[in-house]
C-alpha cells in the first residue's frame, strides 16, 4: 500500500512541476524583467592577441543607454536562441542541427537491432560486475572534460549508455549521470582545457600552468566524490528499482530506449549486427579523433553522423524506404531536445541584449574590493557561481570576468592564479545544473530524465563538492 501511495504522489508532483520548456521560457521573461530594473552598462574591450578575442577593460566601466526586452523580444527570444535575426549568425542552430542528425543516425542503428542485441550480449558477460562500468567510463569523460572541454558532444552518448544503464538494472539518472557528472567534473576541475583554464590564464595575465597542482586535487577529489556518489545511487536502485528518481517513468523508459528491433531480435549477433556495432563504435572514435585534434565542431560533427547513417543503413540492408523511415523517425524523437537548446540559448540572449552582464560584473567588483585573502576568494567564488547562471559558457565567462577580477587578487595579496581556479570551479559546478546550458537541459531530454528529477537527485553532491572546493581554496591562500 505504501509503494501505491509513495508512486500517486509523485506522479501527482510530476503533474504539477512544469516542463523544461515552460521553466526556459519563465526563465527568459525573468531576466527580460531584471533588464527593466538593472541600469545598462558596458565595460571598453580590446583585441588580447593571447587569448584570441576582445576581453574588458579594468576600470573603463560606465553606463549606457538602456535597452530593456520588451514582448516583442521575449517572443523572439527562442528564435534567436537558434540564430541572431538581424546577422543571420548562428547561435545554437547548429548545435540544435547536430542533434536532428544523431538522432537520426541512432534511429537507423536501432532499426538494424544490433545495440538491443548488443547490449544483452555486454550485460550477459558482465553479470554481478556492472557497477565497474560506472568508474570506468565516469573517468574518461573526466578525461575529455579536463583536457578539452568536452561538453555539447556529450549528447551523442546518452543514447547509447542510458540503454546499457537499464540494460544492467541501474535507471536512466544513473546513465544521464556518468556522463554529465564525469565530463562536468573534468571541465570543473580543468587543467589543461583551451577553453577554459587557458583562456581564463591568459585574460587574467598568468601563465595555464600556475596552480595546476591545485586544480589536480580538485579534480581527483571532485571525481572521486562523484563516482562514488553515483555508484551509490546505482546500487540502491539495482537493489530497490522503486527507490529510483525516475521510478514512475521506467516503463516508458524501457520501451523508448528498447530500439525497434529489440523486441524479436535474440541474444546472438549476426555478422551483419556485428558490422553495424564496429561501425557504430568507429563513428564515436572518429568523432573523438576530430574534435581533440582536428577542430572539428558541430558542422563536421553532424556531418559524420549523417554519413555514418547512410553507411549503416546500406551495410544493414535495411532498403531505402525503411533506411529513409528509420533516419526520421529517430530525429523526430529529438525534436524536442533541439527546442530546448533553442529555448535555453535565448535566455543568453536576452540577457546580452539588455546590456546587464557588464553592470552585474561591476558591482561583484566593488563587493569584492578591500576584503582579507581568505574572505576574497570565498566570495570570489559565489559571485562566479552567480555569473555562471547567465553567462553559462567557460570562455564566455572567462573572457568577460577574469580581466575585471583577477587584478583585484593583487589587492587581497591572493594569487591570480587561484582566482583562475576559483572561476573555473564555479562555472563547473553551476554548469552541472544549469538551466541556461544547452548541454544540461539537452543531455536530460534525451535520457528523458526530468529537470526537477536531476535536481533532486544532485543537489546533495552539489553541497559535498561546493565545500570541498572552498575549503581547497582556502587552504590553498595559505600555501
Amino acid at each position: 500500500m505504501s509503494d501505491i501511495d509513495t508512486n500517486s504522489g509523485t506522479d501527482r508532483l510530476a503533474d504539477r512541476f512544469p516542463t523544461a520548456y515552460t521553466i526556459l521560457f519563465a526563465l527568459i521573461v525573468l531576466v527580460a524583467g531584471l533588464t527593466w530594473v538593472i541600469p545598462a552598462g558596458r565595460f571598453d574591450r580590446v583585441e588580447n592577441e593571447a587569448v584570441g578575442r576582445e576581453i574588458a577593460v579594468a576600470g573603463t566601466y560606465k553606463t549606457v543607454e538602456a535597452n530593456p526586452q520588451g514582448v516583442i523580444d521575449i517572443v523572439m527570444a527562442p528564435v534567436a536562441g537558434f540564430y541572431d535575426p538581424d546577422s543571420y549568425a548562428a547561435n545554437a542552430i547548429d548545435v540544435a542541427l547536430f542533434v536532428l542528425l544523431l538522432g537520426g543516425f541512432l534511429g537507423v542503428v536501432n532499426a538494424t537491432g544490433a545495440i538491443d542485441t548488443g547490449i544483452r550480449r555486454a550485460m550477459s558477460g558482465l553479470k554481478g560486475r556492472e557497477i565497474w562500468m560506472i568508474p570506468f567510463l565516469m573517468s574518461l569523460f573526466a578525461l575529455g572534460g579536463t583536457t578539452y572541454g568536452m561538453a555539447e558532444e556529450t549528447l551523442a552518448f546518452y543514447g547509447l549508455l542510458v540503454p546499457v544503464m537499464i540494460a544492467a538494472g541501474y535507471d536512466a539518472v544513473t546513465g544521464a549521470a556518468i556522463i554529465l557528472l564525469g565530463a562536468g567534473i573534468g571541465t570543473l576541475g580543468s587543467t589543461i582545457n583551451p577553453f577554459a583554464t587557458v583562456i581564463a590564464s591568459n585574460a587574467a595575465g598568468v601563465a595555464f600552468t600556475e596552480g595546476l597542482a591545485l586544480r589536480l586535487v580538485i579534480l581527483l577529489g571532485g571525481l572521486v566524490i562523484c563516482i562514488a556518489y553515483v555508484m551509490r545511487y546505482a546500487a540502491r536502485v539495482q537493489r530497490d528499482p522503486s527507490r529510483s528518481r525516475v521510478a514512475d517513468l521506467a516503463a516508458d523508459h524501457r520501451a523508448a530506449f528498447a530500439g525497434s528491433a529489440g523486441k524479436s531480435a535474440g541474444d546472438v549477433l549476426s555478422g551483419t549486427q556485428s558490422v553495424v556495432l564496429v561501425l557504430f563504435a568507429l563513428t564515436f572514435v572518429a568523432l573523438i579523433w576530430g574534435v581533440s585534434s582536428q577542430g572539428w565542431w558541430m558542422a563536421q560533427m553532424s556531418a559524420l553522423f549523417f554519413a555514418a547513417a547512410i553507411v549503416t543503413g546500406l551495410v544493414g540492408r535495411l532498403g531505402e524506404k525503411r533506411l529513409t523511415r528509420a533516419f526520421i523517425d529517430g530525429a523526430r524523437d529529438l525534436l524536442g531536445v533541439a527546442l530546448v537548446i533553442g529555448l535555453a540559448r535565448g535566455i543568453v540572449v536576452v540577457m546580452e541584449q539588455g546590456l546587464i552582464a557588464d553592470t552585474i560584473l561591476n558591482a561583484a567588483a566593488g563587493a569584492v574590493s578591500g576584503l582579507s585573502d581568505l574572505a576574497f576568494i570565498n566570495l570570489l567564488y559565489w559571485i562566479q557561481v552567480g555569473m555562471s547562471f547567465f553567462v553559462p559558457s567557460s570562455s564566455g565567462l572567462a573572457v568577460l570576468s577574469m580581466p575585471i577580477l583577477a587584478p583585484l587578487s593583487d589587492f587581497a595579496g591572493v594569487d591570480r592564479s587561484l582566482a583562475v581556479t576559483a572561476y573555473q570551479s564555479a562555472n563547473g559546478l553551476v554548469n552541472l545544473i544549469n538551466p541556461t546550458f544547452a548541454v544540461v537541459i539537452g543531455g536530460l531530454a534525451i535520457a528523458r530524465v526530468p529537470y526537477e528529477r536531476w535536481l533532486g537527485f544532485v543537489w546533495p553532491l552539489l553541497l559535498i563538492l561546493t565545500v570541498f572546493i572552498m575549503a581547497a581554496l582556502s587552504v590553498a591562500t595559505y600555501l
